[in-house]
């Protein structure tokens, strides 16, 4: 009975199973004919929209400017080496490394000993030969004058001769008397000879005497210069780096021992793409006094100082491209040489032209401008500079449009979006962060300070007085740290 009844029970349960299978084939069955039945419908298509950035065209008129990068030197820069040797005997205490000297102001003094014993012993020499001058124009003066007495005994021998001559024609005088008188006549010609050498010997001497007298006063001028040598003074104003002199040194004839630098007459180096030179040159091809504003950006703190283009390099070397250009500063305080700066290259202005974001611009030069219903339209535009992130165009058409100011590939004519346009004022630019220090931070960053020699005085001491205020900017205190290594 319990086989029987275990069974009966399998088979009743093996009837509903298949029971409900059959009845789950005829609901799977009944869908699949009734969506066959229906008919295929379209998806109603929606248009996308898309939100952008929108930025408004005006024309007005903008002053281009070319960003370069360059470094400061001086005009003058003069090194300091001595034309005689010797020991340093005095030293000026100005004479150290950032030491000020005015134009004409002793910097060092060299032994002065030899100098002034050469100096010494050429004016003895000018003295002598001064006195040989002297002895030889009275030897000349003798001279001329024994000539002289000599060529009147030759004129009374003559005149000897004659009556000696004439008294024998007359057959009163002898033939004896007449040789006698000859003889006496020619000897006196023969001492007239003598007188004449002896008196070309006296104008050589002279003229000698007189050579001499130029040597020893070129002598003499020499060790004067060589003596004023000894004594080095500035040739300008300016300040003192690069210093090895010490005082007692030995030195010797053009040894280096400084560097003098005008520190005043700056000017600034920089390279600029020949693209950029290129709009620098006049009708003639000259380059434009142009304006330009330097720029040292350090400690949180940038100076800046104006100039003018003064010339162009006169040539490129091996592999170099661009031009170089030379600018003079005025008035760069706190400007030193070798300073690494910013320089912002003003050009002509230029009228009616728009000044927009780069990323503005796609390719070809074009813009997609929004029109009616809000729908893009791609409309081509004259590219005239780049400005770091915008660029300046000239496009009348475009003037009081709005223009989509960040272009994306999705982007292209005819697809409508909703513009964004950013707010027409300029909000003001927000006051630096502000914050307090401790103590011990503070006296920190004093030291910091006051150790850096580098520093120009003035900006110096204006960041002390900022550190001596209750909240200092933060900007100043991360760029101080960052180079005490906290």
């Amino acid at each position: 009975m319990r086989f029987l009844r275990r069974g009966l029970t399998g088979l009743f349960i093996l009837a509903v199973t298949l029971g409900f299978l059959a009845y789950g084939a005829i609901l799977v069955r009944g869908a699949i004919n009734d969506r066959m039945s229906r008919e295929a419908r379209a998806p109603q298509a929606q248009e996308r929209v898309f939100s952008v950035n929108a930025q408004r065209v005006t024309g007005e008129t903008l002053v281009p400017v070319i960003t370069a990068y360059g470094e400061v030197q001086s005009l003058r820069t003069l090194e300091v080496r001595p034309a005689v040797s010797g020991t340093v005997v005095m030293m000026s205490e100005n004479f150290i490394e950032g030491g000020r000297f005015a134009k004409g102001e002793v910097m060092l003094r060299i032994d002065e000993a030899d100098a002034q014993s050469a100096f010494e012993r050429a004016e003895a020499d000018v003295m002598d030969a001064e006195a040989e001058a002297r002895d030889a124009a009275r030897a000349l003066e003798l001279a001329r004058d024994e000539l002289v007495n000599s060529e009147e005994q030759v004129a009374l021998r003559e005149r000897a001769l004659v009556r000696q001559q004439d008294l024998k024609a007359r057959r009163v005088g002898t033939d004896a008397a007449v040789e006698t008188a000859e003889i006496a006549a020619s000897t006196a010609k023969a001492a007239v000879l003598t007188r004449r050498q002896a008196m070309a010997q006296a104008e050589a001497r002279v003229d000698s005497s007189a050579t001499q007298l130029a040597r020893a006063r070129i002598a003499l001028n020499e060790a004067e210069r060589r003596l004023a040598e000894t004594e080095i003074t500035a040739q300008f104003e300016g300040v003192l780096s690069d210093v090895s002199a010490v005082e007692g040194r030995l030195v010797s004839t053009g040894e280096r021992l400084a560097e003098l630098v005008d520190a005043e007459a700056l000017e600034v180096a920089f390279r600029i793409s020949t693209q950029d030179y290129a709009r620098l040159l006049d009708d003639s091809g000259q380059l434009k006094r142009a304006a330009i504003l330097a720029v040292l950006s350090d400690f949180g703190i940038d100076l800046s100082a104006k100039g003018t283009l003064s010339r162009a390099g006169a040539s490129n070397a091996s592999g170099e491209t661009g031009r170089v250009l030379f600018a003079r500063l005025e008035a760069a305080k706190g400007f030193k040489p070798g300073d690494f700066v910013t320089v912002k290259i003003s050009e002509e202005p230029m009228e009616n032209v728009s000044l927009i974001a780069a990323t503005a611009l796609g390719a070809g030069d074009t813009v997609l401008a929004i029109g009616e219903d809000n729908r893009l339209e791609l409309v081509s535009v004259e590219l005239l500079r780049r400005q770091g992130d915008d660029v300046i165009i000239r496009a009348p058409a475009l003037d009081g449009r709005l223009i989509v100011s960040k272009r994306t590939p999705l982007l292209g004519a005819g697809i409508r979006v909703t513009p964004v346009e950013a707010a027409a004022a300029v909000e003001a630019p927000a006051a630096p962060e502000l914050i307090e220090l401790t103590d011990e931070r503070r006296a920190k960053l004093v030291a910091a300070i006051e150790a850096n020699s580098r520093m120009p005085k003035d900006v110096q001491e204006r960041m002390l007085a900022q550190l001596k205020e209750p909240k200092v900017p933060a900007r100043m205190v991360e760029r101080i740290e960052s180079r005490m290594g906290g």
